[in-house]
Parts: structure tokens; sequence; C-alpha cells
């Protein structure tokens, strides 16, 4: 390796290391502020997965947009990092749903006694959670096809609906929803605001560091896809 390719790669790992340390110093915080946040009278301290539970929420909505975004782009400059750069949200968003589903049971077993109810916005929670999964399978198995790419894209895009309808579901389901309305300004009790404020940046923190690694890794993995291609055919004449 050049001199200037050791300076890249230094100057890379020094920003790793600075970003590692600053996220986990937001998480640290978070964490502090929510295990010393008040507990709720009603709920009791079960209610402290609301710390959790929302910002998996928008980590998951994040996800889905950006995937959204980047078939967008893809399909309109037709470059190869907008397609890297939906697939790698679409894995992070559904990381996300994962944990929010997991989250939001065990919240709903202390608080409602069940672990699940057919509620609409239990419902299209999952059926977002799946149709991003079968984004994610219909890119496994297409790997490398651009056909596949462009349906891939657009079916991201089509996804993207279902966020308006699961966050507005409360209100179409007309009192009908076991879930409580969506949180306001002043739906939060005293010295609950900040541990929930900052469970929010420490999300989309986590998720900025993991799709900047997950580009990373997919740009390696096709800067390693072109150079085989290459020698491939460098070897056949």
């Amino acid at each position: 390796m050049n001199d200037q390719g050791m300076t890249a790669s230094s100057t890379t790992s020094r920003a790793h290391t600075i970003t590692a340390l600053l996220l986990i110093v937001c998480v640290a915080i978070w964490a502090f502020l929510a295990w010393n946040a008040p507990i709720d009278r009603v709920q009791g301290v079960i209610q402290k997965i609301l710390y959790v539970h929302v910002p998996m929420a928008i980590g998951t909505y994040l996800g889905f947009i950006c995937t959204a975004l980047g078939g967008a782009l893809y399909l309109w400059k037709g470059e190869e990092r907008w397609d890297r750069f939906a697939l790698s949200s679409a894995e992070i968003g559904v990381l996300f749903a994962v944990m929010m589903l997991i989250s939001g049971p065990i919240w709903g077993k202390g608080t409602w006694g069940k672990w699940w109810s057919w509620d609409l916005r239990l419902t299209l929670t999952l059926l977002l959670f799946f149709v991003y999964v079968a984004y994610l399978l219909l890119r496994s198995f297409t790997e490398g096809s651009e056909r596949a790419a462009r349906f891939a894209a657009v079916y991201g895009i089509a996804g993207l609906a279902l966020i308006p309808l699961n966050y507005f579901a409360i209100k179409l389901a007309a009192g009908r929803s076991i879930h409580p309305e969506n949180l306001g300004g002043d739906s939060l009790g005293t010295g609950m605001g900040w541990p929930f404020f900052m469970g929010m940046v420490a999300m989309v923190a986590v998720f900025a560091f993991l799709l900047v690694r997950r580009l990373e890794v997919g740009s390696l993995r096709a800067e390693q896809t072109r150079r085989l291609a290459l020698a491939n055919r460098e070897g056949m004449t």
C-alpha cells in the first residue's frame, strides 16, 4: 500500500474511532436519563420502555424512508450507489423494526395484560415489517440483477405508504385502538421529556452510524466484484 493509501486508511480509522466514541457517549447519556427518569404513577416502571420503543419506531421509519429515497434516486440517476443506499437502509430499518416488535409486546404485557392484540396499529406495524423483509428476500435472491433492482426500487417506494397509515392508525381506528394517542408536547410527565428526547437523538445517531458502516461494506463488496469480473475478462483474453 502506498503512502497515500495508508494516510487515507489512517484517517478513516480515526474517523471511525471518533464517531464510535461520540455514539457511546450519546447512548450512555440516554441510558442515564432513562434510568433516572421518574416512575409513572399509573404504569409503573414498565413505562420506561417508552424511551426504547418509540425511538426504535423512529429508526424503523427512517430506515424505510431512506430505502424509498434511495430507490427513487436509483430510478432517476441509474447509479449503483443509490441502490446500495436503499438496500442498506432497508436492512437497518428491518433491524429496528425487530427491536420495536420485541419491545412493544413487553410493554403491552405489562400495561394491557397481553402480549399481542390485532389492534390496527399493531397489525399495520407487523405488515410494514413483512413488506420490507420481502424486499430483502427479493434482493437476496436476485443479487446483481439490474431489472430486480429497479423493481425493488418501485416496491420500496410503494411500501412507504404504510408509514403514514401506521402513524395515523389511532385516529383511523376512531376510538377502537388500545394504543393511547400519539405523543404530543404535553403528553409526557415532569422529568420525562429529556430522556425521551435523548432517546430519539440516540437512535438517529445509531441509525446513521450503522448506515455509514453498512455502506462502506457495500462499497467494498462492489469493488471486489468489479475486480473479480475484470480479472475473469483478462483471463479469458
